[in-house]
Parts: C-alpha cells; sequence; structure tokens
C-alpha cells in the first residue's frame, strides 16, 4: 500500500505544502482554519510524518549530510558542490530539516560508520566519491545514502545522462568539421570520469577520427595545464571536449595566452552549463547538468524514505560560440 505522504495532505485540506508543513512540524503561523483542516487530513489519511520531522518536533535537530568523496578537500569550494548544497538546502528546508556540508576525509570508511550512528543524520547526499568510497557505505546507512552520480546498485542513484550530453557535444564539433578531437577528461578515481571517456571513444571511432584523451583534476587551472599538453602531444588539435565547464574555462584561458582563437583554431566544449560558462569569453558550448533538479529529487527521496522512478536527467547540448 502506497505511503500517504505530505503532499497527500496538503492536497487534501487544500493548502500549500509548507503550510502543511508548518501545521506537522507545530512551528510557523497558520490561519486556524487552516490548521484544522490539516490536521483533519492527518487523521483521515493516517499520515505519519518522516523522522525528520519527528526529530525537528522533538528539538533532536536532525540534518541531510552532502558529504564530499574526494581524496582532497579542495573540491569543497567546487561550484558544482555550491549547487547541490543550495538545492538540498531549498528542499530540506520544506520539512525544517536542515543541510551540513562534510567532506570524508582520508578515513571515508570510518566517517562513513560515524554518520551511520549519528541519530541526527536523517540521510546522506554522496557526492564527488570514488568507486571504493562507494563501496564503504556501511549497510546500516545504505536506505539513507543517495549518491549523486553513477553508483553501484547498492546505493540509490540520482544522475544526469551524461554519457548522452558528451556524445552529442562530440558530435557537434565533428558536424563543424573538426578532425582532431581530443577529451579532456577527469580524475581517474572518478567513476563519470570513465563514463564520458567511454561516450567520446564511441563517437569517435564511429566517424574514423583517432581517440586522444588528456586526465586532469577538475579545476580551471589543471584545465590549462591539460589543453596545453593536449597541443604539445597533438599539434593539429582543433577541438577540445572537457568533461567539465571548470576544465573547459581553465582551457580557454591557456589557450588565449598562447595565442590560439577559439573557436577559429581550437573549438572548445564544456559540461555542467554552470551560471559562469555564458559569461566565458568567448561564451562556452556546453551540455547541461540539472544538478538542482537531480539534487531536490534525491533529498526528497532520503526524508521521505522513498526513491523516485525518474532517477537519471536528461542533458542537451547548449550551442554558444566556443564551439
Amino acid at each position: 500500500m502506497p505511503t500517504t505522504t505530505l503532499d497527500d495532505v496538503a492536497a487534501a485540506a487544500r493548502v500549500s505544502r509548507s503550510t502543511a508543513s508548518r501545521v506537522v512540524r507545530g512551528a510557523g503561523r497558520v490561519s486556524d482554519e487552516a490548521r484544522r483542516a490539516v490536521l483533519a487530513a492527518v487523521d483521515e489519511l493516517g499520515y505519519v510524518p518522516h523522522p525528520g520531522a519527528r526529530a525537528l518536533a522533538s528539538g533532536r535537530g536532525e540534518r541531510v549530510v552532502v558529504a564530499v568523496g574526494s581524496p582532497s578537500a579542495d573540491l569543497l569550494a567546487d561550484p558544482y558542490v555550491a549547487r547541490v548544497v543550495a538545492a538540498a538546502s531549498r528542499t530540506a528546508d520544506t520539512q525544517g530539516v536542515g543541510v551540513a556540508l562534510r567532506w570524508l576525509g582520508r578515513d571515508p570508511g570510518g566517517e562513513l560508520r560515524r554518520l551511520a550512528r549519528d541519530p541526527g543524520v536523517g540521510g546522506v547526499l554522496l557526492v564527488d566519491y570514488s568507486a571504493d568510497v562507494l563501496a564503504s557505505v556501511p549497510l546500516e546507512l545504505v536506505a539513507r545514502v543517495a549518491a549523486i552520480g553513477p553508483a553501484d546498485g547498492r546505493v540509490a542513484s540520482y544522475d544526469v545522462d551524461a554519457a548522452a550530453g558528451i556524445a552529442a557535444l562530440v558530435e557537434h564539433v565533428l558536424a563543424a568539421g573538426r578532425r582532431d578531437v581530443v577529451m579532456l577528461t577527469g580524475p581517474g578515481w572518478l567513476p563519470g570520469s570513465r563514463r564520458a571517456v567511454e561516450a567520446y571513444e564511441d563517437v569517435v571511432r564511429e566517424a574514423g577520427v583517432p581517440a586522444r584523451v588528456v586526465a586532469a583534476d577538475l579545476s580551471w587551472l589543471a584545465g590549462a595545464e591539460a589543453a596545453r599538453e593536449a597541443r604539445r602531444r597533438w599539434p593539429g588539435v582543433d577541438a577540445l571536449v572537457a568533461m567539465s565547464d571548470t576544465l573547459a574555462v581553465g582551457a580557454m584561458r591557456a589557450l588565449a595566452e598562447d595565442g590560439v582563437r577559439v573557436p577559429d583554431d581550437v573549438a572548445v566544449t564544456g559540461f555542467d552549463d554552470q551560471p559562469f560558462a555564458e559569461q566565458a569569453g568567448p561564451g562556452l558550448t556546453t551540455a547541461t547538468h540539472p544538478v538542482e533538479r537531480i539534487a531536490a529529487a534525491a533529498t526528497t527521496a532520503l526524508l521521505g524514505r522513498r526513491h523516485d522512478d525518474e532517477r537519471t536527467f536528461p542533458s542537451v547540448v547548449v550551442r554558444r560560440t566556443s564551439a
């Protein structure tokens, strides 16, 4: 039998979800009429608040933890992580639940075990993790974890169809006549890096052009270094397809400093459609990554203790002047 949700209560009471949440939590200003309607709907539907709402009412303060599983703490400042935290916070706030950002550190398995034992942790959003970090999620925490990215089948995954987005970008530059296309991918520990390379290799193989890959960290400085390495190794390179907008912007900066024109000499594409992509000079051709929708869906699932059918979100090319 389907679990009654707060949305069901709000619909039955003919009030907004936020109003129903305030009544259930006993916090915030609500009219007497709305309170009576919500409480009647709660009784009629047999609604039981999820642990996050119950914890808030009891003063325990349950929270969702955005856990960064990267080897270095540098990614705590990454714009992608900031987007996940902001979207999770907006979603959790409707239930009166807070969001915390945590780096899993040098002992991610141990940190995950500590999170599993913490009664105040209602859910964990895992981002920028390796396969080893994913495998170290303890059994008692699995039901409270959602991975933002590829997962191993044990942990629920909420992800973008990055393979389709990367493939479409490679096809775009090939259609423009580029024939020496280099992939700037992320670090080997990141599962998404292999997926991006495989998508790129499938397209260039079918087009009959060589596959050329340079791996880099996820910073703009790494993107600059990767672009220069690509041009040293393959002087005829005429397109760079980067795994992220940050890498792509770093690559464009290096090309500009070296007197290489974008897109006349070298076309450049990114991935993520970060807010800064449109303002980059020139505007960055990229593919969408609906981080806000993905993080919101994962947070909603964790707070409701159930996972939705839609876990893979589409990615489409956004054409600007860099390619």
